[in-house]
């Protein structure tokens, strides 16, 4: 099956690389809207052209599904996507429940863009859960510029996120929410600036078990063993196909972070 990967950048590179470990026979697309990143900081209605963009294009691929690799893009419009395009489209939300699961009652730190942080999705996730008094949500806008400029490891980062985080008193904390793909590049900062009673939780591994469900697949891992194994992925940005050496290797060189960072 053909598989389309959607993000604003490059952020969902980090559910498509779980993607590949879980389903390493499939074929993928990866389509990051680089002419527009970021979407967390703009209006909703510009978000969902973008998008409506996107999904056009998408279709002209001859895809089976479409995972939209983006909290925002699904807080903003999957519901409309859904409406105009016949076939599975599974969208991300910030792993909130994933967190209540694994640790009870224990206080959590949802990160997010402002977009997912300010609308309704997530703020109706959390009454339903019922747990408005135990969740924080924090915006971390600048965490996507770092990572689209490939700044992971700076004093920069260190000094932002020391300053966002100064407020938090992880001590009574379980858990912080990774609730945009962006943050997974950033694991081994964090890991640095919070204490070891604080783990990450994100929505990747939950997304891709919705997708596989909804295709009815299975993982294999025959293809992993094989040590010339190369997953089969088109890349593109905004429509535009990426075959330029420089560009592919950019990409390699984020896979490659994600390698580190899957360990955190």
């Amino acid at each position: 099956m053909k598989i389309a990967f959607f993000d604003s950048g490059i952020g969902g590179l980090s559910v498509l690389h779980h993607a590949v470990k879980l389903l390493p026979s499939e074929e993928f697309i990866f389509f990051a809207d680089e002419d527009h990143v970021p979407y967390g900081t703009k209006p909703r209605e510009l978000v969902m052209k973008y998008v409506d963009e996107a999904f056009k294009f998408l279709m002209t691929l001859n895809i089976d599904a479409i995972v939209v690799a983006c909290n925002t893009a699904t807080s903003v419009a999957v519901r409309e996507m859904r409406k105009h395009y016949n076939l599975p489209i599974i969208g991300m939300e910030p792993a909130i429940k994933r967190a209540v699961d694994l640790y009870g009652d224990k206080r959590i730190l949802v990160t997010a863009t402002p977009i997912t942080v300010n609308g309704e999705k997530i703020h109706s996730l959390i009454d339903r859960l019922g747990k408005r008094d135990i969740v924080d949500l924090l915006a971390l806008p600048k965490l996507v510029d770092f990572a689209e400029r490939q700044e992971f490891v700076s004093d920069a980062v260190a000094d932002y996120l020391r300053e966002e985080f100064k407020p938090y008193d992880f001590k009574d904390y379980s858990s912080i929410v990774l609730g945009c793909t962006h943050f997974n590049y950033f694991k081994d900062t964090m890991r640095l600036l919070l204490p070891e009673n604080v783990a990450f939780v994100d929505g990747n591994s939950g997304t891709l078990k919705e997708l596989m469900r909804r295709l009815n697949l299975s993982t294999s891992i025959s293809d992993l063993s094989n040590s010339k194994f190369i997953p089969k992925i088109d890349y593109y940005f905004s429509g535009r196909k990426i075959i330029d050496a420089a560009e592919i290797e950019r990409l390699k060189i984020y896979l490659r972070r994600l390698d580190d960072m899957y360990l955190i």
